[in-house]
């Protein structure tokens, strides 16, 4: 990890510091002259990109996500308990589930 700290910030306060007429502490300049080169040997620098360097992005999809919609179901809680014991996020892995059903569903149709 960088020993920089990580600052988070909203819209809405980027928009204010504009409004008062802050400036950007990024060097706008020293980035724009860097070459392509630079910022490979950049990247290839920096150990939190180490795991990321040799996959091949040239078939990565853009995906935007679809607003999800809040319902009320009722599960087996066997099936429940077997989602949440793989950790947090299981409420998206069996909307994955679903999905997956769905899109079998349709090639059986089609």
């Amino acid at each position: 990890m960088s020993k920089h700290s990580t600052t988070h910030i909203t819209i809405d306060e980027i928009l204010a510091k504009r409004a008062r007429g802050e400036k950007s502490l990024t060097d706008w300049a020293r980035v724009d002259a860097m070459t392509d080169e630079d910022i490979e040997r950049a990247v290839r620098d920096d150990p939190d990109w180490a795991e990321f360097i040799d996959i091949d992005w040239s078939k990565a999809e853009w995906v935007i996500p679809v607003t999800k919609k809040s319902i009320s179901i009722r599960l087996d809680e066997d099936v429940i308990d077997f989602f949440k014991a793989s950790g947090k996020g299981y409420q998206t892995r069996i909307n994955a589930v679903l999905r997956h059903y769905m899109k079998e569903q349709g090639r059986k149709q089609g």
